[in-house]
């Protein structure tokens, strides 16, 4: 059970942000994303506003350097000409101390919310800078743009709290930060963080943390380790007037790209973030993938043979939804395969796409420590037309809570690589719910056991899917004026059926028996129609079936 707890930021607040080493994504191909990400936490650049120029003014009790011009063409220029120079990934001169920075001596750093910038509240949100550590000891440069002119804020360790006998107390000035939060006015809570390599999340409208957002995610799930490209620097801008509203520019880099990022993180109830961002790639990428969500799905009703917990499930997210280039709304139940998986669905500038937590019932979980069911659900809102290309969802293989081994992408068509540019301009939202309701009956819940009749000998290796379909469309509707449509990549479909939930207003309940062998996976697909006029009630929910494996069938 510690390990549930390890994942909060010093503060120990309910709604303050996982500490992203203490869960990455576990990958088989020899290396660990937990490796790849302190492989790729590269030392941070010279930046817009060199440490060098550190005739420090103090302000609000923090120490700036001399300003420097900026803005977000001069950050894309920048971006492109490093792509052209080879990368160079410095070790930290303090990597020694910064080593004795366990998981617990992290915990006793804690920045001094009097320190905060921007806690004027003329503007912008409270935001608190951390540490660095064991698990983050490349710095980051982190400034503030003010007019059109940035001034790096330069490290004092008066900006923390620590114990007088702390190993960081050794450490000198300017050696950097790991990252930074944006907090809620009172700074009890916060809503935004980023933190190691290109990862950042938010709390969203249910103010809890779950899933992470990535700038970028470089060979996912490929036959040779991840790359993990990092932020090396970071500029703040607030909007005179607007609370809850931080504008953050990043710059990206790694061996295989650079990119400019401008973050629009917006905060009123849910939490939105506008991405733009140019990419330069330095060398041909095999897979890159835009816009990347990465989340953890344990096991959930559709799987609870997986589980070995006693809590009935355990996931960030439930589901994988898309809203396709053509209008198709599509319900993806997420799973724990047997090995890792890759599931790709083509398409044409999609409308949208996202992890989310639909189950939303404490009693499905009954977590009082992490609260499962206040996750948030996370969209990706394409702004523009992104064109042709494939979104992927890669599963991987855990027993586990402590692993994030869900992951979904864009990856655009043709080759990424030097003297393409690639532009792309998104919104994230951070919400209960999908921002977009559909008019089609949704996916709540998935259920999988046995086939066969009660009472009867039941066949071997035959499934039974029963889903449950939620949505004011479906009020009225009696028994047999609903039939299931189902289609198979292989195997045979037996009995089938749907009809209305007797007593539950607006669900209908289908069914069918799947009967599979051998170890190659079975696509499902499955929705409701009306028999009269053959018009599609519901959205469409895929599967995905491993007959031969434990627990899977």
């Amino acid at each position: 059970m510690a390990n549930r707890y390890k994942r909060k930021f010093p503060n120990g607040d309910a709604a303050t942000c996982n500490i992203v080493s203490a869960r990455q994504d576990s990958f088989m191909i020899e290396q660990t994303r937990r490796e790849a990400l302190l492989t790729f936490l590269a030392a941070a650049a010279a930046g817009l506003v060199p440490a060098s120029l550190a005739c420090a003014a103090e302000a609000d009790d923090l120490v700036f350097a001399e300003p420097q011009p900026f803005s977000f063409d001069a950050l894309k220029a920048r971006a492109e000409a490093e792509a052209r120079m080879p990368y160079s990934d410095p070790v930290s001169p303090f990597a020694d101390t910064l080593e004795k920075i366990d998981y617990d001596a992290f915990q006793k750093i804690v920045f001094d919310k009097d320190k905060a910038l921007w806690a004027d509240g003329l503007g912008g949100a409270p935001v608190q800078l951390f540490h660095l550590g064991r698990f983050f000891k490349q710095p980051t440069a982190i400034s503030v743009v003010e007019n059109g002119q940035a001034r790096e804020i330069l490290y004092r360790r008066s900006y923390f709290d620590m114990p007088a006998d702390h190993v960081a107390q050794g450490l000198p000035d300017n050696i950097g930060f790991s990252g930074f939060r944006i907090e809620a006015p009172d700074q009890k809570t916060d809503w935004m963080a980023f933190l190691g390599a290109s990862y950042f999340r938010s709390s969203g409208e249910l103010d809890q943390y779950g899933l992470s957002a990535r700038g970028v995610a470089i060979d996912t799930a490929m036959p040779h380790p991840e790359e993990f490209p990092r932020f090396t620097d970071f500029w703040f801008e607030r909007v005179a007037g607007e609370k809850d509203r931080v504008i953050v520019y990043a710059l990206l880099n790694g061996p295989s790209l650079t990119g400019a990022y401008r973050i629009d993180c917006m905060k009123d109830g849910a939490v939105s973030t506008d991405v733009s961002c140019a990419l330069y790639p330095r060398k041909t990428i095999a897979r890159l993938g835009v816009a990347p969500l990465t989340s953890m799905f344990w096991y959930s009703e559709t799987n609870r043979l997986q589980g070995v917990d006693w809590r009935p499930e355990i996931h960030d997210s439930d589901g994988l939804a898309i809203w396709t280039g053509g209008g198709e709304r599509i319900w993806r139940p997420l799973n724990n395969p047997p090995r890792v998986i890759t599931n790709s669905f083509v398409d044409q500038s999609p409308k949208g796409f996202g992890l989310l937590q639909r189950d939303r019932e404490f009693a499905h979980y009954q977590d009082d420590g992490v609260f499962y069911h206040r996750r948030p659900s996370v969209w990706v809102e394409p702004l523009g037309e992104w064109g042709p290309g494939v979104l992927q969802l890669v599963e991987i293989p855990t027993d586990d809570e402590i692993h994030d081994n869900i992951v979904t992408y864009w990856v655009p068509d043709g080759e990424v690589g030097p003297g393409r540019r690639l532009d792309f301009s998104y919104r994230i939202h951070w919400r209960a719910e999908e921002p977009f309701p559909m008019r089609l009956g949704r996916v709540t819940d998935s259920f999988r056991g046995t086939g066969g009749i009660p009472g009867q000998p039941r066949p071997a290796g035959v499934v039974r899917f029963v889903v449950d379909f939620e949505g004011s469309e479906l009020i009225g509707l009696k028994r047999g004026e609903v039939e299931p449509v189902v289609s198979l990549s292989r195997g045979t479909s037996g009995l089938k059926d749907a009809y209305p939930v007797v007593g539950k207003p607006g669900i209908i309940r289908a069914f069918f028996e799947v009967e599979a062998t051998g170890a190659d996976p079975v696509d499902m697909r499955l929705y409701v129609r009306s028999t009269g006029t053959g018009e599609a009630l519901t959205e469409t929910w895929l599967y995905q079936l491993f007959p031969a494996a434990p627990g899977q069938g």
